[in-house]
């Protein structure tokens, strides 16, 4: 098969390097990719907002497949205007993508099929939000409504911040993503990321993983894309990973076909465990950054295989298998991130760092004079597998040591409730 892959992140370079050791594979493209991704694919430069010049590379090439990892050419339609040309991908339709693309959609699909999640109020002007918040009390999460790059969310402790959020949004922060707010009840708990591979018919459980928001160590400082993740999630056990999806995943399933969007792709629930259960916080319609690191390095299944299945409407034939092994990555970013990140720092040192069950994915990085530099806020993830989550996250922090960029930095506690867990031997299940 031939494969374009869409993305240029570290979740790109996962995918790339897991499709690249597929017996499937004929040649792999990658658009606009990054330095990391080229060692496994040839790089192709495309408008990927062009949906016609991407149809016209896909003829040229006898593309079999295109795998789209961002969310936004996905609520942009491109998975739709790419099959109206009869070019097979894996993603889903503009509107199914609106589970992503609008927070106030899914609470009002939750809300129509009992789908357990926060209470909320959807909101287009100011005064009304803060007339809500008033009366609703802190500690209160403030949503810009469509896609800010992780950044629209703000779990206000105090009513000061949550009315501060609002004005930001209402002032145009996160530019048309907070024309509209989604204002939420703050749910208590543990949270965990789980994932399904969908058909539009079948759902099929694609594994845990538990993310770091949090820029700094001890989970303080401003919500990022993502520090780091590890997988499997402790807290979802086989019960609790049942109860997600007779309650939460089959149900959105079976709503979504009702309304005439069939979901098909990667949905991407991000969890809250409660006492009650669990809840949903949000959907993503495509695999998690950087949760999408620790899955691959775990899955022992050909991922080109299952993606073809989900494409065809065949997961009721399939499962999937994985390593025993935990996976932990830890995001290595440019100084200034989550903010203005420093660019085109060079990074050295990464043959040393690599190693058996150790993989290095680029996310933000460029070759400038024939070198590594930086080239976005998360720039690395250092990724390891190991038989238990303390394991792997030694061998992830020993890698970092031989990485040689002092203008990069890195959180230094990632997987700290799983470790917690292990020591105390409550860790439950590979």
């Amino acid at each position: 098969m031939n494969v374009l892959l869409l993305g240029s992140g570290g979740r790109e370079h996962a995918l790339a390097w897991k499709i690249a050791a597929s017996p499937l594979l004929t040649r792999l493209y990658a658009s606009p990719g990054n330095p990391g991704i080229g060692s496994v694919a040839e790089l192709v430069k495309l408008d990927i907002a062009d949906h016609s010049a991407v149809a016209a590379f896909c003829r040229e090439k006898k593309v079999d497949l295109v795998v789209v990892g961002p969310e936004g050419p996905l609520v942009a339609g491109i998975a739709d205007d790419l099959r109206a040309w009869g070019i097979r991908v894996f993603g889903p339709s503009k509107a199914a993508a609106r589970l992503e693309g609008s927070k106030g959609f899914t609470k009002d699909l939750c809300a129509k099929f009992n789908i357990p999640t926060a209470a909320y109020g959807r909101f287009s002007d100011l005064a009304s939000a803060k007339a809500y918040v008033e009366k609703t009390g802190a500690p209160i999460v403030i949503k810009a409504d469509g896609l800010a790059a992780g950044k629209g969310v703000t779990i206000a402790m105090t009513l000061e911040e949550a009315l501060a959020a609002l004005e930001a949004c209402f002032e145009g922060a996160f530019g048309v993503a907070g024309a509209e707010v989604v204002v939420e009840e703050y749910l208590t708990g543990e949270e965990a990321s789980f994932f399904c591979l969908c058909d539009g018919a079948t759902a099929l459980p694609f594994g845990t993983a538990q993310d770091h928001k949090r820029v700094g160590d001890g989970d303080i400082g401003p919500n990022t894309g993502g520090m780091g993740a590890y997988s499997p999630a402790p807290v979802m056990t086989p019960e609790m990973t049942e109860r997600t999806m007779r309650e939460i995943i089959e149900p959105t399933m079976r709503g979504m076909a009702n309304i005439g969007a069939p979901f098909a792709g990667i949905l991407f629930a991000g969890l809250m465990i409660t006492d009650q259960g669990p809840k949903l916080i949000e959907y993503n319609t495509r695999f998690g950054d950087p949760e999408c690191q620790v899955l691959m390095m775990r899955l022992k299944d050909d991922l080109l295989v299952l993606l073809n299945a989900a494409v065809d409407g065949q997961l009721a034939h399939m499962s999937a298998r994985w390593s025993d092994e935990a996976a932990l990555t830890v995001v290595m970013a440019a100084r200034g991130y989550p903010g203005t990140p420093e660019k085109g720092s060079v990074i050295r040192g990464l043959e040393q760092a690599g190693g058996e069950g150790v993989e290095i994915f680029h996310a933000g990085t460029a070759i400038n004079g024939g070198a590594l530099v930086a080239n976005g806020g998360r720039v690395l993830n250092v990724t390891a597998l190991g038989a238990t989550v303390g394991e792997a996250q030694k061998k992830a922090y020993a890698a970092l040591d031989h990485i040689d960029w002092p203008q990069g930095f890195f959180r230094h506690d990632i997987g700290w409730r799983a470790v917690e867990r292990e020591k105390a031997g409550a860790y439950p299940h590979p």
